[in-house]
């Protein structure tokens, strides 16, 4: 393999020649072997370093500190990382030591040897275009390194409320086809009052409908970037217009309404951002998995459970049992989301154990979020195209066990009273009979009349009731 050879304050090391990245890059490799989760698995992060790289140069042009020639290469590389390219030039390990040292100057080594490309020379070259003196200008990890994941958590928002909007309108849908069919509802796993299979549905899309809100909201606290702060807020190596130059750059690559932190010492040793985000996420999580609980308590059996819905059959469900079918898409989800609450506390604990002016262990936090990020999205888009989609409502099973309800003596409270209605109750549960029959046997209300009572559309939402 033909290779380059590169130095550092280390030493020197044989890159491969074909490689953007560089010798910093390969040290990074050989010592942090960590996750198998490489930069280049999460294409918002690689987009988000060049983000700021891009803005940073344009900053620096204008500052006059930056030739138009070298400001031009390097803002073609970015645009062209941005656009997809090079990804298999990040490798790596998304957990490293050095506060993110590591994605850093990976981030730098790729586009200066890509600009170098642009600029009529080799890989290596570096006089020319220098990953630190040039792409690295005015910046240092400490700024650069969150700033990129800011921006990159931005850009997987965006696919994340989509997500939650695709899945919310699979739920609504689902909710509109059922439409007024009767089921029982239940508190604590016990028969409660009725309802229909709308309700129950549409509770659903509204319990996930909220969460987009919430992440619109939360996106705008990553808008506020350090950019200026180098090393630990101090702003040295930086010019004193730099800070408001490149957020407004950044703003105008991004379109996004980038501002700088009103403190960056602050700013660069608070990580507060991610752990509201990370919460968020786990909030989302927490939902899902109680819809999942639900889907499968509503589907089993299919003869000794609740059996009130179908789940569309994905997988054989059994190496030793023939014909049984297992709720797998649900159960996929719910470890999806056991796996972001565990992401959670290991932002929780990253940001708890910072020190002094930075946060060194900002690299853990950020890949847990863009982790459960990219499993969320998969585990809504799963759920929803593997199952909700594929819903089938069991609905003369869901009414006859409203019928068979002892709970349904609730809906005759107002007009036969409390006290019959409770004996009702402890006559169907002792005797094994129904209310229905129970209450004409004691001649406590007509047919006519209890069938008018006992009507979906009176049982499953407020009306006007008159005692006789």
């Amino acid at each position: 393999m033909k290779t380059r050879r590169e130095h550092d304050l280390l030493g020197e090391l044989d890159i491969p020649a074909g490689a953007y990245y560089g010798i910093q890059t390969y040290r990074g490799m050989q010592n942090f072997q960590l996750t198998g989760k490489k930069l280049k698995d999460y294409p918002d992060f690689v987009k988000g370093m060049a983000v700021v790289k891009q803005g940073a140069a344009l900053a620096n042009h204008e500052l006059g500190l930056l030739d138009e020639k070298i400001c031009q290469a390097i803002v073609k590389a970015c645009e062209e990382i941005r656009a997809g390219e090079y990804l298999d030039e990040f490798p790596v390990d998304m957990i490293q030591g050095g506060a993110g040292t590591s994605t850093n100057m990976n981030a730098n080594e790729v586009i200066a040897n890509r600009a170098l490309e642009i600029l009529g020379h080799k890989k290596g070259e570096y006089d020319f275009c220098h990953p630190n003196n040039h792409v690295n200008m005015a910046q240092s990890t400490n700024d650069a390194y969150p700033c990129g994941a800011r921006l990159g958590i931005v850009f997987g928002n965006e696919r994340l409320i989509c997500e939650i909007k695709n899945l919310v309108e699979s739920f609504r849908k689902k909710a509109n086809e059922m439409g007024n069919h009767i089921k029982i509802g239940r508190t604590q796993l016990q028969d409660a009052v009725p309802m229909t299979y709308y309700q129950e549905f549409e509770s659903y899309a509204a319990t996930i409908e909220s969460e987009v809100k919430k992440f619109s909201e939360l996106e705008k606290n990553l808008y506020v970037l350090n950019m200026g702060a180098t090393a630990i807020g101090t702003g040295i190596n930086a010019d004193p217009a730099y800070a408001k130059t490149v957020v407004k750059h950044l703003s105008k690559v991004t379109g996004l309404p980038i501002s700088t932190a009103k403190n960056l010492i602050a700013a660069t040793n608070d990580t507060s951002d991610f752990v509201s985000y990370s919460g968020q996420l786990k909030r989302l999580a927490l939902k899902l998995t109680k819809i999942c609980n639900d889907l499968r308590l509503l589907s089993s059996g299919p003869r000794t459970g609740f059996a009130e819905i179908k789940l569309p059959p994905r997988q054989p469900g059994s190496s030793i049992m023939p014909g049984k079918v297992n709720p797998v898409i649900p159960e996929a989800m719910n470890q999806i989301a056991f796996k972001v609450i565990g992401n959670d506390l290991t932002v929780t604990l990253g940001s708890e154990n910072g020190q002094l002016e930075l946060n060194v262990f900002e690299p853990v936090m950020i890949y847990s979020i863009f982790d459960s990020v990219q499993l969320l999205i998969n585990g809504m888009k799963m759920l929803r195209i593997e199952c909700v989609d594929g819903i089938e409502g069991n609905y003369e099973h869901g009414r006859d066990l409203v019928y068979n309800s002892i709970s349904l003596v609730t809906a005759l409270n107002p007009i036969i009273g409390y006290e019959a209605s409770s004996s009702i109750a402890k006559a169907a549960l002792e005797e094994g009979r129904s209310v229905y029959d129970l209450v004409l046997e004691r001649k406590l209300l007509d047919k006519a009349s209890l069938d008018k009572l006992l009507r979906p559309e009176n049982m499953t939402k407020p009306h006007r009731l008159k005692k006789k």
